[in-house]
């Protein structure tokens, strides 16, 4: 392709900033012009992205040198690119928001759940929510997209089949998600520090968790009871989610449900086999890849169901799903940059 496409990363310091950046600069149909940071200005890139050296020579610049492009990615601080979206505007077509800032629709929900005044509700409307399975048309002709959250994409991607076809006994879906070290990002706090970390299972956000708030919202609900744990992987989700059925369903009804809402989807594997370690989702085999393994099994003994859905938080649960978008709003295939099927074993 002659002509790729601009792109800078706004915030590009962070995990999520290095793992945007090394897909973008595998990507066919994309040039890269810049990768900021405050806090890093006038440094290679590699010595913050150490992965990266000898794939790119690039130096971080500051936000307030911005160029102009077709795309940018947002990786800011929590509240800054919703204070900055107006001028930020000014140098992009389409911008791609990895942060929370407008994942939520209303202000109320803002309020109630980051406890904040949204500095600018009037775009609450322009973003579109980033999961694709779901708003696939919408990002289609979207100007502005809002990634979804991690511990969200792995909640929702699980329970949605489920909840799409009204299958689900209100208010007894419970989630438990199991996440690595770098969904808390890259500075450093005693939470982080090796001997507080190494070999945890730290149960950090029992209620109120920020991501249940699109769970809702997505799944057109007013009660997940969800908790969070913090475990000694460094990438990776787990998320099992109970529910109970409103009506008896075999295992083949559940199976045929899944089917029907996700064969097409190319991020998407539906994991149930009958042997074998690897009956369930894993995140582990996951590392890196832009895919969301989705299971199931049914309780011989009631009408529950366990639903278990992994990804890795780097990738579909941030910088891979983010690409995902952008190759959406681009009229590119989907799949472009994304294609790495994760390791095994690591």
């Amino acid at each position: 392709m002659e002509n790729k496409i601009k792109v800078s990363i706004i915030g590009g310091s962070g995990y999520v900033g290095g793992e945007a950046l090394r897909l973008l600069l595998a990507h066919p149909f994309v040039e890269v012009v810049q990768v900021t940071s405050e806090s890093n200005i006038g440094k290679f890139v590699h010595i913050v992205h150490p992965n990266l050296r000898k794939k790119t020579k690039m130096k971080f610049t500051s936000i307030n040198d911005l160029q102009k492009v077709d795309v940018m990615l947002l990786g800011l601080p929590h509240k800054v690119s919703s204070e900055k979206i107006e001028s930020l505007s000014e140098y992009a077509d389409k911008i791609i928001d990895k942060g929370g800032d407008f994942r939520l629709n209303t202000i109320e929900d803002y309020k109630k759940w980051y406890n904040y005044d949204h500095p600018n509700p009037e775009f609450l409307d322009k973003f579109v929510y980033g999961i694709p399975e779901l708003h696939r048309e919408e990002i289609k002709n979207a100007k502005y997209v809002a990634a979804a959250g991690c511990n969200a994409t792995a909640t929702i991607l699980g329970l949605y089949p489920l909840y799409k076809n009204n299958l689900i006994e209100h208010g007894k879906t419970v989630v438990e998600v199991k996440g690595g070290s770098s969904e808390g990002g890259n500075k450093p706090s005693l939470g982080s520090h090796h001997p507080e970390r190494k070999d945890v299972l730290r149960s950090y956000k029992p209620t109120g968790h920020r991501h249940m708030a699109e769970a809702l919202q997505e799944l057109k609900t007013d009660t997940i009871h969800f908790s969070a744990t913090s475990t000694d992987l460094v990438r990776g989700i787990l998320a099992t989610s109970h529910v109970f059925l409103k009506e008896p369903l075999e295992d083949k009804d559940i199976w045929k449900i899944y089917r029907q809402e996700y064969s097409d989807e190319p991020f998407i594997r539906i994991v149930k086999e009958r042997h074998g370690v690897y009956r369930y989702p894993e995140p582990k085999i996951l590392a890196g890849s832009n895919y969301c393994d989705v299971g199931f099994e049914k309780d011989p003994h009631s009408n529950r169901v366990v639903i278990m859905s992994a990804i890795d938080n780097l990738m579909k649960g941030a910088a891979g799903q983010a690409i995902q978008c952008m190759n959406i709003m681009c009229g590119f295939d989907e799949e472009t940059g994304l294609e790495f099927p994760g390791l095994h074993p690591i």
